[in-house]
């Protein structure tokens, strides 16, 4: 049992973060704030949630290609 545990916190401390994404909704818009070690910090806004999620796809798609 003590050797699942320690297992599962050498799992855990082997992941890094990618990507934080962050989802605003302000009056007439969504605004969408990524960060990547990669892409640094970049921002897409539209009053279309759909479309503010499919900015963001696309560029992480292109970002992550190649990793």
């Amino acid at each position: 049992m003590d050797d699942d545990r320690h297992a599962h916190r050498e799992r855990i401390s082997m992941e890094e973060s990618l990507v934080n994404i962050e989802i605003l909704k302000s009056s007439n818009s969504f605004v969408a704030r990524v960060q990547s070690e990669l892409g640094g910090m970049r921002e897409y806004r539209s009053s279309s949630f759909e479309e503010v999620l499919e900015q963001v796809v696309m560029d992480l798609q292109e970002e992550f290609e190649s990793y």
